[in-house]
């Protein structure tokens, strides 16, 4: 059974979230901020946080800067704000999704799955052989190791599902749509502008010069393609 991490300053988001997730087969513990979410997490060792922004004494922008240099669990941002801006700097903190509240409880459920399958690729799911080699870029799937120019990469599981997505085909071109279609799967909503905020973040990991990137780069108009050797 999963373990859940749910992070909101309200009580009765807590405990909604707990019953409904409970009656979907998940273990949920709780946490009512940022500061007391590490606890949990450092003792339970969730495998995905459902964290709120706007929270008192350390808020979830706070928790994913702390919680990101210790480990990579996946993180769904529930966030009131509406700003698209709010929602690019979770991502680029390290959040791998986001929901507006109010959401749907059945929508939420669905992107919990999504992401979770995207964090549970392991050596089952793909052969020795697969590992993916573009120059001085290593993807180990089996082990989920990245490496390059010989500097080991830690990457969030939405990071290193679009990598992974981009190197199994170097040179071909897709457009945002196309990746966020990859990332997310069939029958889930999402913001194109997404993609760009997880490319800036693959960029600013691999690359010597995020600026003028060698191996993930833009094709203007259409999209992104990761280099051919």
């Amino acid at each position: 059974m999963k373990t859940l991490l749910v992070v909101d300053d309200k009580l009765s988001m807590q405990i909604l979230l707990r019953d409904y997730l409970s009656e979907n087969n998940y273990r949920v513990v709780t946490a009512s901020n940022g500061r007391e979410a590490l606890f949990v997490a450092r003792r339970e060792t969730p495998d995905l946080i459902l964290l709120d922004i706007m929270m008192p004494e350390m808020d979830g922008y706070d928790f994913i800067r702390v919680y990101r240099k210790e480990r990579a669990t996946p993180i769904i941002l529930l966030t009131a704000k509406l700003e698209e801006t709010d929602k690019v700097i979770g991502l680029e903190l390290g959040a791998d999704d986001y929901v507006t509240k109010p959401f749907g409880m059945a929508e939420l459920v669905a992107r919990i799955r999504a992401v979770l399958r995207r964090s549970e690729k392991t050596a089952t799911d793909a052969p020795v052989e697969a590992v993916l080699r573009s120059g001085p870029v290593v993807l180990n799937p089996e082990t989920r190791i990245i490496t390059a120019e010989d500097r080991r990469i830690d990457l969030t599981p939405s990071e290193f599902s679009l990598l992974r997505f981009l190197m199994e085909s170097p040179g071909r071109v897709y457009s945002r749509l196309d990746l966020l279609e990859a990332l997310k799967g069939d029958s889930l909503d999402g913001s194109e502008r997404t993609i760009d905020v997880h490319i800036r973040n693959l960029r600013a990991k691999l690359e010597t010069d995020p600026a003028d990137p060698r191996y993930i780069q833009t094709v203007f108009g259409i999209g992104y393609r990761f280099a051919s050797e």
